[in-house]
């Protein structure tokens, strides 16, 4: 199957997999903290990422490390409590549009740090992507009093960390297979992880009722396959596509949410689709312009 094909199918599973992932950490909040969440979802996906990758691992170089350890803390470690924090406040829908924002800051990052270029479109679609995200917080604002919105802020924090780890593992790791990536990244992560669950008092607090095991169940499989299975796709896809093409996959992510989101009752208004369309007509924008990808393959070699 050539290249062209393959990214688009990986394209797809990513999108069904993380769009339903917003939905699984609303469910794992029911019974755990989002500390809790955040700390079980990278253990489970360490210990599946560690017994499938061990080899690829041990194959990783000292230089490599300093890569994979930046990488880690960035791709995962953080967006995973910031989304979890997020959602104890916002609905899962939104927080998923909002995550839509990776690919615009993924270019802004781009011409900030890895010496890629703007053109008047990626600018125009930057701008287009930003409108549409104060508007989606704002409609939200309006239409869910009872829900803290300052609280999107954290998904665009991870949004962010998102766009500067694509961009590492583009420039800089991109003769690390991609399971070696994901394994090494959460083998960095699984003590740390360990760590504030143990600082979190859950030891002394867990009951184990019927909304604990729920939660846990929900968080594993969020951990195993819309972590540890996602992230080695994710990686592949980094390395056979654009930066900006492989976070298009946020904004494919939200049709698979949105989905979710009313199944479970949330609200969403018509202003709310409004400014969600407004985003993706951004990163459209943004998207048109095919001659990163060159840029980005010179700056490999």
């Amino acid at each position: 199957m050539g290249l062209k094909n393959l990214k688009w199918i990986y394209l797809i599973i990513l999108s069904i997999v993380w769009g339903s992932s917003f939905i699984l950490i609303k469910k794992a909040l029911i019974g755990l903290t989002a500390l809790e969440v955040g700390s079980f979802r990278i253990i489970f996906a360490a210990v599946f990422l560690i017994l499938v990758g061990f080899k690829s691992i041990s194959r990783l170089s000292l230089r490599q490390w300093k890569w994979i350890i930046l990488s880690g803390f960035l791709g995962s470690f953080f967006p995973v409590y910031l989304f979890a924090y997020a959602e104890t406040e916002i609905d899962s829908a939104i927080a998923s549009i909002l995550n839509a924002t990776t690919p615009l800051l993924t270019l802004i990052f781009g011409a900030l740090f890895f010496r890629s270029v703007f053109s008047q479109n990626k600018i125009t679609g930057v701008i287009v992507g930003l409108l549409g995200t104060a508007g989606l917080i704002i409609s939200g604002a309006s239409i869910n009093p009872d829900q803290n919105y300052m609280y999107s802020i954290l998904v665009i924090m991870a949004a962010a960390c998102y766009a500067m780890n694509v961009n590492i593992l583009k420039t800089r790791m991109s003769d690390i297979s991609p399971l070696g990536i994901a394994a090494g990244n959460f083998s960095v992560l699984f003590l740390p992880a360990v760590l504030i669950l143990f600082l979190s008092g859950f030891f002394e607090n867990v009951e184990f009722n019927d909304a604990f095991q729920f939660s846990i169940l929900s968080v594993a499989i969020l951990g195993i396959i819309g972590t540890g299975v996602a992230m080695i796709i994710f990686n592949k896809l980094v390395q056979i596509s654009d930066p900006v093409f492989t976070t298009s996959v946020t904004y494919t992510i939200p049709v698979v949410a949105l989905g979710w989101g009313v199944m479970d009752g949330e609200i969403f208004s018509f202003w709310q689709l409004i400014s969600a369309f407004v985003i993706l007509i951004g990163v459209f924008i943004v998207n048109k312009s095919k001659s990163l990808i060159s840029r980005y393959r010179k700056q490999a070699i």
